[in-house]
């Protein structure tokens, strides 16, 4: 929604503007489809020189997360702290192959059932299903630090394919002003092929050339790239919820009591989805 209603301001205000303070807008909208063919089509095609196929996929998937915002609420925070909470008791108390088969085949575990949202994410529950595996197979004696050496290399990797769309954007952004100056020196070559040309046409055609440099300007810092920042910004909201998973396992694993267990949980999450201390731990007990 804000993406919609951000691009019809900037829209309003940057051809609302120009008209008011006495522009004529019929020129730049007549030259505006041709302009637009060069720097759009080159855009295109740069961003198909640059991407693989997979890549250029995840860079749709991306214009559906600045849509939709933040993939995670408040509640799913509650979620995963609840079923990570319930895992490593079970592995506290009734051992590794207690929690054997729930790691295994989560989609055939009670305990995962109960979130099946949380379920839906494959690579939040690989990232937790994996990890307990190496305690179950290990059959607890790993180094605790270890296995957050492997966690944070999960999250690093997982993270690193995120941001390929968001670096897309935003190298293209970066590269909009320039293709804006090609569509632009191109309006200028026509213009020398009319030199000859009475003053009134040249000066029409020579405004239809620079129309290629504004739009280039104006959709690289006015679209693109707030675009590719506010993907950014949706990437990083929700990686917090991998690092939740991550503080949980490890702080259980150094066996610390569980209020610091839940503190550990809670401090990375963003003020707006963070649970309060009570609530978690009220869940956890049940209440």
């Amino acid at each position: 929604m804000f993406p919609a209603i951000g691009f019809v301001v900037l829209i309003a205000m940057v051809f609302g503007g120009f008209a008011l303070t006495g522009g004529a807008l019929g020129p730049v909208l007549h030259a505006l489809p041709h302009e637009m063919l060069i720097i759009g089509g080159a855009a295109v095609g740069a961003l198909i020189i640059g991407n693989s196929g997979r890549e250029l996929k995840a860079l749709g998937g991306g214009f559906v997360k600045v849509l939709k915002g933040p993939k995670y609420k408040k509640q799913d925070y509650l979620d995963v702290i609840f079923l990570v909470s319930k895992l490593m008791k079970m592995l506290r108390v009734d051992g590794p192959i207690a929690l054997e088969p729930h790691v295994e085949d989560p989609k055939s575990s009670a305990i995962f059932a109960d979130y099946p949202r949380l379920l839906a994410d494959h690579t939040l529950i690989n990232l937790i299903a994996d990890t307990l595996r190496l305690v179950v197979v290990s059959s607890g004696t790993l180094d605790v630090h270890a296995v957050e050496e492997v966690m944070d290399n999960a999250i690093k990797t997982h993270h690193h394919e995120v941001e390929e769309p968001q670096h897309a954007l935003q190298n293209l952004a970066d590269a909009l002003p320039a293709l804006g100056i090609v569509a632009a020196v191109l309006g200028v070559v026509k213009t020398m092929g009319s030199i000859d040309k009475p003053p009134n046409i040249l000066g029409g055609m020579i405004g239809s050339a620079l129309v290629g440099t504004f739009l280039g300007v104006l959709l690289a810092y006015g679209l693109v790239g707030p675009l590719a920042g506010r993907l950014k910004q949706i990437i990083e909201a929700d990686a917090a919820i991998y690092h939740t998973v991550k503080q949980i396992i490890i702080a259980s694993l150094h066996g610390h009591p569980q209020p610091l267990v839940i503190e550990a949980a809670r401090s990375g999450i963003a003020h707006h989805n963070q649970p309060g201390f009570a609530e978690v731990f009220d869940g956890l007990r049940g209440k």
